[in-house]
């Protein structure tokens, strides 16, 4: 067994650029796992910057200065995020703060839906049955109403950690849309000067990670929005609120519109019951879903992401449980990263075994 492990090791990292290429990502994973909290403004930064790159690019393709194209797409970054800050949020904290307030009627509703289920099928459950499952999730209901409602940012932490975003991250992203390409080479001139597995890894990840990257962030906006302007037209009640939750629900490939399924339905029931504006608001919902699904996605990534159905929900499942939003947005790209390292590696390490032609 040991000679087996040692022959492996002999053949995978006896190269010089395998080694660091080991030791590159064993340091990047550790720097992200024990200082994700106190790097996450930089983290942030660097993911905003690779976002807007493109646009930086578009801009200099059109005759346009480097300097110029980096200000007026931080121009355009800032009033986003001003919008989204002074619009969006304002309205949809609004909207979830009246949403649990109501969580106590429609719990009450719910219960005189299922204290008919006694009456119909006394065999399966009985009343004492469904009012200690109603009283407890009541209980736990109002506690989370409680303490939405009372949550604010008084704490000096919550204030420090705002004003780092707000100040620090627009800065960040400034500087590295300006000076990226010269932070790139510097940290190249760090490489060995043979890097065939990381040319390989980098060139199937850059185009892979930009399209995906960039596309995703253009398909939440996209859904977000024009399902803010449905549901709005329709009536339902929280619109915004539900509009951010559909939004976000793309990071989540398979799952997420499921999920979101289930508070739109809820919603819709409890505001008009069976009627026909149950159903349009359901229709409109399926058809943006499917919309989304055959229409938008291809238009976005074209470059398609070669993984099964299960790789993507495994990563999903793994990143977002170590990371959070940012291992649920980064999930597909991570998992592509680890299938190219798998895929490159053990060809060019075969490569590297070939002996060279012989001159004629």
């Amino acid at each position: 067994m040991r000679k087996i492990f040692n022959k492996w090791i002999d053949r995978y990292f006896s190269d010089e650029e395998a080694l660091f290429l080991f030791l590159l990502l064993a340091v990047g994973l550790a720097v992200v796992v024990f200082l994700g909290a106190p790097l996450a403004p930089v983290f942030a930064s660097l993911i905003i910057a690779f976002l807007m790159q493109g646009l930086v690019n578009w801009l200099q393709a059109r005759g346009l200065s480097h300097l110029p194209s980096v200000i007026l797409v931080f121009l355009v970054f800032v009033g986003f995020v001003a919008g989204f800050l002074l619009f969006v949020m304002p309205i949809a904290w609004r909207q979830l703060v009246n949403l649990f307030n109501e969580l106590p009627g429609m719990v009450s509703q719910v219960q005189s839906l299922l204290l008919l289920l006694p009456e119909k099928y006394p065999h399966l459950v009985s009343e004492a049955q469904i009012r200690e499952l109603i009283g407890i999730a009541a209980t736990e209901l109002s506690r989370l109403g409680q303490w939405v409602v009372t949550f604010s940012l008084n704490s000096l932490t919550g204030i420090a950690a705002l004003l780092i975003y707000l100040v620090l991250v627009p800065i960040l992203v400034f500087f590295f849309l300006k000076d990226g390409e010269s932070m790139m080479a510097s940290f190249s001139a760090l490489l060995p000067e043979k890097r065939q597995v990381m040319t390989r890894i980098w060139l199937e990840m850059d185009l892979q990670i930009a399209n995906y990257v960039r596309g995703k962030a253009i398909e939440i906006l996209i859904v977000g929005a024009v399902t803010w302007v449905v549901f709005t037209v329709l009536g339902i009640n929280y619109a915004a609120l539900l509009a951010l939750m559909v939004g976000l629900s793309v990071l989540i490939p398979y799952i997420g519109a499921a999920v979101v399924t289930v508070p739109i339905a809820l919603i819709g029931f409890f505001q008009w019951g069976w009627g026909s504006e149950f159903m349009w608001i359901m229709i409109a919902y399926a058809i943006i879903q499917a919309l989304d699904g055959n229409v938008l996605v291809p238009l976005l990534f074209s470059e398609a992401v070669n993984l099964h159905p299960v790789s993507i929900i495994v990563s999903v499942l793994i990143f977002g449980s170590l990371w959070g939003f940012w291992g649920l947005f980064f999930a597909i790209p991570l998992a592509t990263l680890v299938k190219a390292v798998m895929t490159a590696w053990p060809i060019a390490i075969a490569s590297q075994g070939e002996e060279p032609p012989e001159a004629s």
